[in-house]
């Protein structure tokens, strides 16, 4: 049995158990983050699973990994089951927190799809232990004996809501990555549709069956309902070109997407995320929350 005593700061288990929660922080970050969509969420998750991390007698854990994962998956689903009584009340659609990532993970085609807006979305329509159950093995190919005891089920209960999972995922997973060449020349072409104001050339990049989903919260003004249809999606890209080509813009990589951050008067006013199929714009996801912008701000600060 694992034992429990506090560990004293300076002493040999702290030192350990701070060692290993380094190591892991990534890992357990990402295990948060695709589980609750959220990177102030999955903050807060780490530092609690810190804190009880902090109380174990680091030295009698066979594997340290296993065990983070464990607590962070647990943690992790109590503010998952949360945050759903929460979106019930939201203001209009509801994304993911963007996520500023590398562009060595928009080439990791598996990396990506995982951190995707499109994919994250998919994941929302699980319930919370399949949500866990999906990410551990499917992403981090964690065992059903480990997924078992961080999820308190059995294991043979576990792989039936694995299977159960990839089969629901599997029908509403994007379609795959395209290369980055075809990424990039799309978004050049978005980003001078937007500078030039010049309707038709957006015509031609939008896919017929686009998606533009906006996400202000009740906060920032934003679409209330997903747009649909390149027409539709081009039409309102139009009322606000003004605005959107009077920004700033910069190039960005957010979760595995090209994306375009709009900054007006020095702040971070917009982040749209740009879903690519075939050559065409299959999805755009625009961020106007500013409650869910101050990660990307905080990570965009200590870039400059």
């Amino acid at each position: 049995m694992v034992g429990t005593s506090r560990s004293v700061p300076g002493d040999s288990n702290s030192d350990s158990a701070t060692a290993a929660f380094v190591a892991h922080r990534n890992l357990l970050f990402t295990v948060a983050y695709q589980m609750l969509g959220s990177a102030a969420d999955a903050e807060d998750v780490l530092q609690e699973t810190w804190l009880r991390w902090a109380g174990v007698e680091v030295d009698t854990v066979q594997d340290q990994r296993a065990y983070l994962v464990r607590i962070t998956t647990r943690q992790a689903l109590d503010r998952l089951r949360t945050l759903g009584r929460r979106k019930e009340s939201y203001v209009g659609p509801w994304l993911p927190e963007p996520l500023l990532t590398t562009p060595d993970v928009a080439e990791d085609v598996e990396l990506a799809d995982s951190v995707s807006m499109a994919m994250l979305l998919v994941l929302e329509t699980l319930t919370p232990t399949e949500r866990a159950v999906f990410v551990l093995r499917e992403v981090f190919d964690v065992g059903y004996e480990e997924i078992a005891v961080a999820v308190d089920k059995s294991p043979a209960a576990a792989r039936q809501i694995a299977y159960r999972a990839r089969a629901h995922v599997a029908a509403r997973r994007p379609r795959g990555i395209v290369s980055a060449t075809e990424t990039r020349d799309a978004l050049d072409a978005f980003q001078r549709a937007i500078d030039t104001g010049d309707l038709q050339n957006l015509l031609d990049i939008l896919a017929p069956d686009v998606v533009f989903l906006g996400d202000g919260g009740g906060i920032a003004q934003a679409t209330l309902s997903p747009i649909v249809g390149a027409g539709n999606v081009a039409r309102v890209l139009s009322a606000g070109l003004g605005r959107l080509a009077a920004a700033a813009k910069q190039l960005a990589q957010v979760n595995g997407y090209p994306a375009l951050i709009l900054r007006r008067d020095g702040e971070i006013d917009t982040v749209v995320a740009v879903r690519i199929d075939d050559g065409l714009v299959t999805g755009l996801y625009a961020m106007r929350n500013p409650e869910k912008l101050s990660h990307v701000r905080r990570e965009t600060a200590l870039s400059r």
